[in-house]
């Protein structure tokens, strides 16, 4: 894929965007569907930072009272707090960069999944083939969206939220409707 996400995309609450690049060598026009789905993350960097300088700044104070009395070692303990929230940003982030791309033309489903190391999977069906499979809970609303093709079956859209992912279905299941019935061919006179 040529166009990436930036941050404030891959952290915006849509996270499933139509994509107009030319992807694997199929030209942006051939394309009936495509999309990325990232992951979502509620906090960019600029807030990451933010929350992190209110929480080291209010250690830091708490630490104050317990030097002054001798408890020295608890500054550390307060450090330590700080450092592990940390880490857990960090790793959220580093999640993030997982992601999924689905590119659907008239001849091709490609669904590819992209871990947050970089590796990548993928998976090729022909779009005649291909049937939409979902799980509705009655409270929850879409629990999971598969695309199944003779036996086999594969999970896309995870990363979505239950709402989402119906939005994703339903444009998809438009999007796949349309690749079966064929690109349209200019009326001739």
């Amino acid at each position: 894929m040529t166009e990436r996400a930036t941050d404030d995309e891959a952290a915006a609450p849509g996270v499933h965007r139509e994509v107009d690049a030319e992807w694997d060598g199929f030209p942006a026009d051939a394309h009936v569907f495509a999309a990325e789905i990232r992951p979502h993350r509620s906090l960019g960097p600029k807030g990451v930072s933010i929350v992190l300088g209110v929480f080291g700044v209010f250690s830091a104070i708490l630490s104050v009272p317990f030097f002054v009395i001798g408890a020295w070692p608890v500054i550390g303990f307060l450090g330590l707090d700080v450092l592990a929230l940390w880490l857990a940003f960090r790793f959220s982030f580093a999640q993030a960069r997982a992601c999924e791309q689905v590119a659907l033309t008239y001849v091709e489903l490609l669904v590819r999944k992209v871990t947050a190391r970089g590796a990548a999977r993928e998976w090729r069906f022909n779009p005649n083939w291909v049937r939409l499979e979902s799980e509705q809970d009655e409270e929850f609303g879409m629990t999971r969206l598969s695309v199944a093709s003779r036996g086999a079956r594969l999970e896309v859209a995870d990363a979505l939220s239950p709402d989402e992912r119906a939005d994703f279905a339903d444009a998809f299941g438009r999007a796949l409707a349309t690749a079966k019935a064929g690109p349209r061919r200019p009326s001739t006179l």
